[in-house]
C-alpha cells in the first residue's frame, strides 16, 4: 500500500486541515509528518470552527488512526490544551492518537529562546511565531534534544535539567528578561497528559500498518515556499515541508509514496516577514483580507495578501512531484472586476519565469489580466454551474502548470466542496 502525501504549495494558510477533514473518509490513517504548534490548521462544520495546531486533522473522524510522526516537534503544554478542547467536544482521543517516541519535545525554555532571538533582530526580524519551533529543531539538529520516548526513562528530569541549563548559558547572550517557572507547571501537566496516550515506535507501526493494507494520507503543515532548503530563505520554518519530508518525518521509504495533493489558495498570502513579489498593499488587498478572514489560525496576525503567482506555483508542483491540485477560498475572489495572475517576475529589465537564488531580488512581477465574476458561488455545488470568467481562471492555471485542478472548495464548512473531473 501507498501513502498519498497532501501539501500546501505557498506560503502555508492553504487550507490543508478542511481539506484532510473532507478526504479523511477515504482513508484508514492520518499522519503529521513535520512542523509543530506553529501550524494552525482550521476546520468547520456544523458551523463550528475548530483549530487544530498538533493533532492531525482526521481526528473527528471515528475509527480512524491518527499518528504524530517522529518529525514533528510537541509542545506538552499545547497539546494538552488541544486535547482538553477536543475531549470537551466528546471526541475520545486515547483510542484513535498514536504519538512517536521519536518525536521532539520543544520545551519552555525553547520558547524564551525563540522570543529573546526574535527580540534582538529589530528591523530584520522573519516574523517568527514565538513557538518555540526553531530552537527545538537546532537542538535535534544539534543532538542535544528532549524527545517524547524520554519520558518513559528513568532520567528523564536529568536529561531535561541539562538542556534547560545550556538553554540558559544560551540566553546570557541576550538582553532579556523572563521567567521559566512560569511556563513548566503547564509543561509538566502537558508531559502527563502525553504519557496517557499510545507513544509507538512509530517507524515500525507506520509501517506495520502499510503492510496491513491500510489506506494512508500523510498531512503537510505550514507550505512548500517556507521549505528549510528550498524556500524564501531566511524566512522560511524549520522542517521539510515538502513531499521528500514524508519520508524522514514517518520513516517510510521514497518508494512508499502514492498520489501528492497539492494545496493551493486561489489567490496568495503570508504571515511575517520575507518577500513577497505579487503582494498588494492597496484597498484591493485589504478587500482580500477582509473577504478572505485572513488572519493567523496560531497567532492572529493579519496576512499579507496578493494575487495568485504561476512561478511559485509551478516550483511547488516540481518540487512535490505533485499529480493533482486541490484549489481553496476561491469564493474569495467573487466580486474583484479583475483577476491578476503572476507569469514571471521582472529581474534586471529581463522577463524570467524562474525563482532565482535570492526571491528578494524580484523587483516587479509581470501580470496576465482576467476577467473577474460577480456572482457569489458559495451555494454552488458542481463544476458546471460556475460563472464562465471563474471556469476561465481555473482552466488558465491548468494550462500553465500542466496539472489538473480536482477539487475546488468555495466556502469554510465541509460541504462547500466541489470535484472536478479530469
Amino acid at each position: 500500500m501507498k501513502v498519498d502525501v497532501l501539501l500546501g504549495l505557498q506560503w502555508g494558510d492553504e487550507g490543508k486541515g478542511k481539506i484532510v477533514d473532507v478526504l479523511t473518509p477515504k482513508y484508514d490513517v492520518i499522519a503529521r509528518f513535520q512542523g509543530g504548534p506553529n501550524a494552525g490548521h482550521s476546520l468547520e462544520f456544523n458551523r463550528i470552527k475548530h483549530i487544530l495546531h498538533s493533532i492531525p486533522s482526521g481526528i473527528f473522524h471515528k475509527n480512524k488512526i491518527n499518528i504524530i510522526g517522529n518529525g514533528v516537534v510537541l509542545d506538552p503544554s499545547v497539546f494538552k490544551e488541544e486535547v482538553d478542547i477536543i475531549t470537551g467536544m466528546g471526541v475520545t482521543l486515547e483510542d484513535q492518537l498514536y504519538i512517536s517516541k521519536k518525536a521532539h519535545l520543544i520545551l519552555p525554555s525553547h520558547r524564551i529562546l525563540d522570543a529573546a532571538s526574535e527580540a534582538s533582530k529589530g528591523k530584520t526580524k522573519i516574523g517568527s511565531t514565538l513557538k518555540g519551533i526553531g530552537p527545538a529543531y537546532m537542538d535535534k539538529t544539534g543532538r542535544n534534544g528532549l524527545r517524547v520516548g524520554d519520558i518513559q526513562s528513568g532520567n528523564f528530569m536529568e536529561k531535561y535539567n541539562f538542556l534547560v541549563e545550556k538553554h540558559r548559558e544560551l540566553l546570557k547572550m541576550y538582553d532579556y528578561t523572563y521567567d521559566l517557572k512560569e511556563h513548566e507547571k503547564a509543561w509538566f501537566e502537558g508531559i502527563e497528559r502525553i504519557s496517557s496516550f499510545q507513544i509507538v515506535d512509530s517507524e515500525y507501526f507506520v509501517n506495520d500498518l502499510l503492510r496491513e493494507e491500510k489506506r494512508f494520507l500523510a498531512e503537510g503543515a505550514q507550505g512548500t515556499l517556507l521549505d528549510i532548503d528550498f524556500g524564501s530563505y531566511p524566512f522560511v520554518t524549520s522542517s521539510n515541508t515538502v513531499c521528500s519530508g514524508a519520508c524522514s518525518g514517518l520513516g517510510i521509504s521514497p518508494s512508499r509514496i502514492g498520489n501528492v495533493l497539492g494545496v493551493f489558495k486561489a489567490y496568495c498570502t503570508r504571515v511575517g516577514g520575507g518577500p513577497f513579489p505579487t503582494e498588494l498593499l492597496d484597498e484591493t488587498g485589504e478587500k482580500m483580507r477582509e473577504k478572505g478572514a485572513e488572519f493567523g489560525a496560531t497567532t492572529g496576525r493579519p496576512r499579507r495578501c496578493g494575487w495568485l503567482d504561476l512561478p511559485a506555483l509551478k516550483y511547488s508542483i516540481m518540487l512535490n512531484g505533485v499529480d493533482q491540485l486541490l484549489m481553496t477560498k476561491i469564493d474569495v475572489l467573487s466580486g474583484f472586476p479583475e483577476i491578476k495572475i503572476c507569469t514571471g517576475y521582472r529581474i534586471d529589465h529581463k522577463i524570467a519565469d524562474r525563482i532565482p537564488f535570492d526571491i528578494g531580488t524580484m523587483s516587479e512581477p509581470v501580470f496576465e489580466k482576467l476577467p473577474g465574476w460577480e456572482e457569489d458561488i458559495s451555494k454552488l455545488r458542481d463544476f458546471k454551474s460556475f460563472p464562465e470568467p471563474l471556469k476561465e481562471y481555473i482552466g488558465f492555471i491548468e494550462s500553465e502548470v500542466k496539472k489538473p485542478v480536482t477539487m475546488i472548495s468555495v466556502g469554510p464548512d465541509r460541504n462547500q466542496i466541489i470535484y472536478k473531473d479530469f
